[in-house]
């Protein structure tokens, strides 16, 4: 009796689940600023509080999340802007030396594919011209061309304005509120599971603290760390790249990616040959080898405990349901969920040594 019992109660769990997650699938344009503005809620609430106890309840909670938010945004502007120096200084450049580069390329390939008994007439010149052109196209088409991809897809464009908008309106709101919200979400738990869902919900928030904190450390070190590195070896946009970089850690794996590759185009650009791709190659491999090897274990953490299949599985699995947002919180909510695997794993050994 106690056995159907059990089961049924598994059954509606499982039904109760199965519910949500169709409801979060069907809903998800509609339901994913609110689920950013709820992460930067959650990262940047103990700041609130911060500034909220630092005077002592003299500074009203409204301005201290204005204050919170406006520094926020700024920095995420900044942020934004560190990309536009890059891109405004290497096009001219990639427009300049594409033709030098590809005679280049022509004239060390051909003769190593003749060696190999490959006689292959390699002519990139109309290739050349054709990109040369279209590097060279005036502004005007440029713009026309964008204004004709706004009006096919404007339906997009609003849709991103109005995430733009609703994203820091929701986010106030949630600063303000945060925790009453968590309270009345607490409120809907039973009474008899209170106590298993403080447990789970302070481990998780150890979790996600140890997470953050290590996190923003690590971005902070490899920033410092890439745009020394570059500059010693005279890179231009030393300081740009490499504080891009260190940030766009913040994206496992696709954030160095990035940042490897506007490094390799910054160095065969300004250099104009092999220096500069082993220069980024040395540099980028140290770094990566002493994030993976000493930041990341020393700052982050172990605790967190995902294997890094599971890693490049969640980032997949996230992106694949939420897009680029779902790479953002993809390591943060794999580790929550990790930590009530964990709980349930414990639970199904303790029970199965009660049967034995």
């Amino acid at each position: 009796m106690q056995l159907t019992s059990t089961r049924k109660r598994a059954a509606a769990w499982c039904l109760i689940a199965a519910l949500v997650l169709l409801a979060l699938w069907l809903l998800g344009p509609v339901l994913t600023p609110f689920v950013v503005a709820a992460v930067l809620a959650y990262a940047l609430t103990p700041l609130v509080n911060w500034l909220d106890g630092l005077w002592r309840g003299r500074m009203p909670r409204v301005l201290a999340v204005l204050l919170v938010e406006a520094l926020f945004i700024l920095v995420l502007i900044s942020v934004l802007l560190l990309v536009v120096p890059i891109f405004a200084k290497e096009l001219p450049l990639l427009r300049e030396q594409l033709p030098l580069l590809a005679d280049r390329i022509v004239s060390h390939l051909t003769p190593w594919l003749a060696q190999l008994g490959i006689k292959v007439s390699l002519k990139l010149a109309s290739v050349q011209v054709f990109v040369v052109k279209y590097l060279n196209a005036n502004v005007e088409d440029a713009i026309g061309s964008v204004l004709s991809s706004i009006k096919l897809g404007g339906s997009v464009a609003l849709a991103v304005l109005g995430n733009l908008i609703l994203i820091p309106v929701a986010l106030f709101f949630l600063l303000k509120d945060w925790d009453r919200f968590i309270g009345l979400l607490v409120e809907l738990v039973p009474l008899r599971m209170r106590a298993a869902f403080d447990s789970f919900m302070e481990e998780a928030d150890s979790v996600l603290g140890q997470y953050l904190r290590g996190q923003m450390l690590v971005m902070g070190v490899l920033a410092v760390y890439f745009s020394v590195a570059l500059a010693l070896f005279g890179f231009d946009l030393a300081v740009p790249v490499g504080v891009f970089t260190g940030l766009a850690f913040f994206i496992p794996y696709l954030g160095f990616g990035m940042g490897l590759t506007l490094a390799i185009l910054a160095g065969v650009l300004q250099f104009g040959g092999l220096y500069g791709v082993l220069v980024v190659a040395g540099v980028y491999g140290a770094g990566q080898l002493v994030e993976s090897i000493y930041l990341t274990p020393r700052l982050v953490g172990e605790r967190i405990g995902l294997h890094p299949l599971a890693a490049i599985f969640s980032l997949l699995a996230f992106g694949q349901l939420l897009g680029f947002i779902g790479v953002l919180i993809a390591l943060p909510s794999s580790a929550v969920l990790l930590v009530g695997i964990r709980r349930l794993r414990a639970r199904y050994l303790l029970s199965k040594l009660y049967l034995e």
